[in-house]
């Protein structure tokens, strides 16, 4: 049997097109994500199959207006498309177009197609012209562009067929063009191009001498060549201007003869609901309403399925400890491993939660709205309108947040947004919320809402309203000059994709427990060592230490509570237990005792593995065999000095608050410090946030004391 033939195709388009949605038809759960090399953007990466004897390796290109980059996501599509050599670049390139916005997407195609790659332009939507009078001429249209065009709808799944075939066989080759870029512009100038760099397509020559300042790849020669048209940044600057105004007169020609619409039969629901939901005033009322049934959901909807997790999981320890022979590896499995990931697992229910509500929003098109009514908000306190998009976007991790300011072209507002993006109450903070408000808020209503879901909700909002107020400072603080401008794109209203949702849920939550779990996992495992071992004078002695303690004070135990007082001496011996002790002096005022400042230190790694810290310890330290599960332990864990419950209300809200505020991630700060290119803004952030967590955390254990 021969080995099937393979053809890389790239996927482009502007924001909003439907092209991720084409991207998940094509692909399914064949994806995997990376990043570019040597950049912190992801690359998604899938695979399918053409005919029997084909596939195709597809990749996802970031959204762009034109191929004349205003950020670094968008410099990726240029440097994929540009050089032959780059390992990503294509056999040919799809370009998602949408129905509604023909003529701006067709800039971005124009500028491709001039490239000299071979190019197919896929237009989405196709089921909603009808609904909007809208007519295309394909036939027509394909000849004036000279390349192959096919209507498509990815939500309905349409069209793919007659994509696939066009990709196996193309009606229009590649024509070697002099591009657009030449007589019709200035004549002179491209000529001189064409002389000075005649190894190159002449509008690559022009990009690489407009657009791109990593050379890297050219020969010395062609680099010096390239460089000699740079110096007169005037001349180039009206020429890309002449460029676009050119390009644009043209597709207003061939749309003219080939595009038709017929407003008569349109409809106009969604100015109707833009007038709602982009109301100053209203508008903030329905975004409200949006994260109240959020929050409620995240409670209401999961109770069942997490006590279910957590039962799973400690009868599969149960079951491990009465079928494996005792010993050292046994009590690895049950109290590090089982114990460890069982912590991060139960809260997958309320992870696909809200990842699943965030996705509609984002589906629906109704996020650019709250970007948009948001935007006057942001300028008060000295951050862009688009500094919405990473503050929403921490919702589910602070990292790509981080990442998506680099969209905010003000120095200023970037910096801003980075510094306090991490305030945004993200999915990792979720399962330490989560187990927290169930151990110290009861499950009762008000009003017919679940309290416990009111609670994460004033936390969430607590952590926004804390980041804008950071902001607002920060404006006044910083003293550097900038200046930004605001433009966002309304896209259309539609119903959201199921195929989308699930995979968006199916990714979001394999990268939450996978990355989570390795953690996790790995630190469970290192915990579980050093609080089953210590100095043997104290922990390897603790039999004989505790039954002389019991002899000299004339106390009456059963066996049972003798087990227990060893297990718990032996745990405050071990090594773990003298790393907390070694803090406690320091975290007492806020109401912990050394078991939670040893869940504290682990979750700097990562905020998720608080639970699972205290789990791991608590296991080790239990031998109670009717309290086996997460939530049962922490509930049933005593204060040694007052006698009653660990985690009461002071304690719980403390710690509530302690993680609303505080930095707790490593790979945050590493990411800070690389958008930022210094140490000194990411020791800033962690300075500030802890010494604000711990202020904070002190007062409302001092209040509700």
């Amino acid at each position: 049997m021969s080995e099937k033939k393979n053809i890389k195709i790239a996927l482009a388009g502007n924001p909003n097109t439907g092209k991720t949605s084409l991207f998940n038809v094509l692909t399914g759960l064949h994806q995997k994500v990376g990043n570019y090399p040597g950049i912190t953007v992801d690359k998604k990466q899938g695979t399918f199959d053409l005919n029997n004897n084909t596939t195709a390796t597809i990749i996802d290109l970031p959204g762009t207006y034109s191929i004349n980059p205003s950020s670094i996501d968008e410099t990726i599509v240029i440097k994929t498309l540009i050089n032959k050599n780059n390992i990503d670049f294509p056999d040919i390139v799809v370009i998602v177009a949408e129905i509604d916005n023909l003529k701006r997407n067709l800039l971005l195609f124009s500028q491709i197609k001039d490239l000299e790659i071979p190019t197919i332009l896929a237009i989405n939507m196709s089921d909603q012209m009808k609904r909007k009078g809208i007519s295309i001429d394909i036939e027509a249209l394909e000849k004036e562009l000279k390349t192959d065009v096919v209507l498509i709808s990815a939500r309905k799944n349409s069209g793919i067929e007659n994509l696939k075939k066009a990709l196996l066989n193309p009606k229009y080759k590649v024509l070697k063009s002099s591009s657009h870029c030449s007589e019709k512009i200035d004549a002179t100038f491209f000529n001189q191009i064409k002389k000075e760099i005649p190894n190159l397509p002449l509008y690559n020559a022009w990009l690489l001498i407009t657009q791109l300042e990593d050379l890297s790849a050219y020969t010395q020669e062609e680099q010096n060549s390239i460089n000699k048209f740079k110096i007169n940044k005037d001349q180039l600057s009206k020429l890309q201007h002449k460029e676009t105004i050119f390009r644009y007169a043209e597709i207003n020609a061939i749309l003219k003869k080939t595009y038709k619409v017929d407003k008569s039969k349109a409809t106009t629901l969604r100015a109707r609901l833009d007038r709602v939901l982009t109301h100053k005033f209203f508008g903030f009322i329905i975004f409200g309403i949006i994260l109240t049934f959020l929050f409620q959901g995240v409670y209401n909807f999961s109770a069942i399925p997490m006590d279910f997790i957590d039962t799973s999981f400690a009868n599969l320890a149960e079951w491990v400890k009465n079928t494996m022979p005792t010993g050292i590896f046994t009590d690895l499995l049950t109290d590090g491993i089982i114990a460890g990931i069982g912590g991060i697992i139960i809260f997958v229910p309320q992870i696909i939660i809200l990842f699943l509500f965030v996705a509609i929003m984002e589906e629906t098109g109704y996020m650019s709205r709250v970007v948009f009514i948001m935007d006057k908000v942001m300028r008060r306190f000295g951050m862009s309108g688009k500094s919405v998009v990473p503050l929403l976007s921490g919702t589910a991790c602070a990292i790509p947040a981080i990442m998506a300011a680099r969209n905010i072209s003000g120095i200023k507002e970037r910096l801003i947004t980075i510094l306090v993006t991490p305030f945004t109450t993200c999915a990792a903070r979720l399962p330490v919320y989560a187990i927290l408000i169930a151990l110290v808020i009861p499950e009762t209503s008000f009003y017919g809402f679940n309290i416990q879901g009111l609670v994460l909700m004033a936390l969430y909002l607590i952590g926004f309203t804390t980041a804008i107020v950071s902001a607002y400072i920060l404006n006044k603080i910083l003293k550097v000059k900038s200046k930004s401008y605001f433009i966002i794109e309304m896209p259309n209203y539609k119903l959201p994709s199921l195929r989308n949702l699930l995979i968006t849920i199916f990714d979001k939550t394999k990268a939450f427990v996978i990355d989570a779990g390795k953690i996790i996992l790995a630190i469970s495992i290192i915990l579980w060592f050093l609080a089953s071992n210590g100095p043997n004078n104290t922990h390897g002695n603790a039999e004989n230490i505790v039954a002389k303690e019991i002899k000299l004070n004339g106390i009456n135990l059963s066996q049972a509570q003798q087990d227990q007082k060893v297990s718990s001496y032996k745990l405050e011996h071990s090594y773990i237990g003298i790393m907390g002790k070694t803090i406690e002096p320091a975290i007492k005022p806020l109401g912990y005792d050394w078991k939670i400042g040893i869940a504290l230190i682990t979750s700097f790694a990562a905020r998720e593995v608080f639970v699972g810290t205290l789990a791991t310890i608590y296991s080790v330290e239990n031998n109670d065999e009717d309290v086996t599960g997460i939530k049962q332990r922490m509930q049933a864990e005593i204060n040694s000095e007052t006698g009653k419950k660990r985690f009461d209300l002071p304690t719980g809200l403390s710690l509530l608050i302690f993680y609303t505020f505080a930095m707790q991630c490593m790979s945050t700060l590493a990411i800070v410090k690389r958008e930022t290119n210094s140490w000194k803004w990411p020791i800033y952030q962690l300075a500030g946030m802890t010494t604000l967590a711990y202020i904070a955390a002190y007062l409302t254990h001092l209040i509700f004391l």
